[in-house]
């Protein structure tokens, strides 16, 4: 088994394609007209991005109720949510913030490797990091 993919629950899908494969340079995997399988009568996008080099994707949800859209940018209730790994800190970190990524923080080193904490454009946190 692996994991394939995750929802990241969005306002919007167009700026949201538009940061991941634009600022993050993931792939678009798939954007198709889909049903709710909750109820068929409610149309919305089946809408994936994966990161280069493979890993899981993400399902980029657009938020359908209140419940969802309070929980857009804080999925994990302020933690780090997703962990980017990288084989060149320094490229993708200087790549992201020339695209506009916004960092929270200076690069830092840790016992497990080099990190940076950026925010996706719903407000979500990631770490940038290159392991040891």
């Amino acid at each position: 088994m692996r994991l394939d993919l995750v929802t990241l629950v969005v306002a919007e899908y167009d700026p949201a394609i538009a940061f991941f494969t634009g600022a993050l340079g993931f792939e678009l995997v798939a954007d198709e007209p889909s049903v709710s399988s909750r109820d068929p009568q409610v149309k919305k996008r089946w809408v994936v991005v994966r990161p280069p080099g493979g890993g899981p994707g993400l399902v980029l949800a657009r938020a359908a109720s209140t419940a969802e859209r309070a929980r857009i940018g804080d999925q994990t209730g302020g933690r780090v949510a997703l962990f980017l790994a990288t084989d060149d800190f320094d490229r993708d970190h200087d790549a992201f913030r020339q695209r506009g990524v916004v960092f929270l923080e200076a690069p830092r080193e840790t016992s497990y490797g080099r990190v940076a904490v950026f925010q996706d454009c719903e407000g979500n946190l990631w770490d940038l990091i290159e392991r040891r």
